[in-house]
């Protein structure tokens, strides 16, 4: 069954194109305007689906017509576009990790290899390691900063060995004690930021498994995250300095 549109408003007088349309019923607006044929333009879009289009509208059109009130409406995304995500960025993938455990991880046999005080056996070739190698090799940078407490959680320095595969496979990866975390007033949040540009903010449940994945876009917010990630990584020390001091101190 076809939308029902509602004409927002036009500049165009009478004759047409441009003009904004309210799609009743949603949250979604349609532009109608000049159809984007140039061969050289479509090509510096990102991410256009099959059947997506393009055109171009006066930026008065969207300045007196568009919405005004500040509406946040979370935009989530699936697993399988998420970790797509980390073959299609450009240049830089940062994330904070500040949970005390993680239950993927308590899933492994790697997990249950250091639960029991064994030499764990990371596979450096399994799909995970060869598409970050893959990545890192093509000059794009994988970085991390991991929040532990005093004293580390099991979970916690699992990580601090998982660290060396990281390593391996082309990640930087650092820590920073929680005290520290909170003095810089860090927030209590796990997140991916892609190229400076967009953020991937996990969500997880009370039995710390990760349950969904929300984008972050506005350049407002996105900034903060860069804030954020900016004073994490200044502070941050390298994993192998932070895993010598965590065993003296033991």
């Amino acid at each position: 069954m076809a939308r029902r549109l509602r004409m927002v408003g036009t500049n165009s007088g009478n004759n047409g194109c441009p003009t904004l349309y309210e799609i009743e019923g949603t949250a979604e607006y349609l532009v109608q305007g000049d159809a984007v044929t140039d061969p050289a333009e479509l090509a510096q879009l990102r991410n256009v689906k099959d059947g997506e289009a393009a055109v171009t509208v006066p930026r008065e059109l969207l300045a007196v017509f568009g919405p005004k009130e500040a509406v946040h409406v979370p935009q989530f995304i699936g697993f399988e576009e998420f970790d797509g995500m980390f073959e299609t960025f450009e240049h830089t993938a940062w994330r904070l990790e500040s949970r005390r455990r993680y239950a993927s991880d308590e899933d492994t046999e790697t997990y249950h290899q250091f639960a029991r005080g064994q030499a764990v056996a990371w596979d450096l070739e399994d799909p995970w390691c060869l598409s970050r190698r893959e990545q890192s090799a093509r000059g794009k940078r994988f970085e991390r900063v991991r929040i532990v407490d005093t004293p580390a959680t099991t979970g916690q320095l699992y990580l601090l060995d998982n660290a060396r595969r990281n390593a391996a496979v082309g990640e930087d990866i650092r820590n920073l004690p929680r005290g520290t975390a909170d003095g810089l007033a860090l927030p209590a949040e796990d997140f991916w930021i892609f190229d400076s540009r967009v953020v991937a903010l996990l969500g997880f449940d009370d039995a710390d498994r990760l349950t969904g994945v929300e984008l972050i876009t506005d350049p407002v917010d996105v900034l903060r995250y860069c804030q954020i990630r900016d004073a994490a990584w200044h502070h941050a020390q390298p994993y192998s300095d932070f895993a010598a001091q965590v065993t003296s101190t033991a």
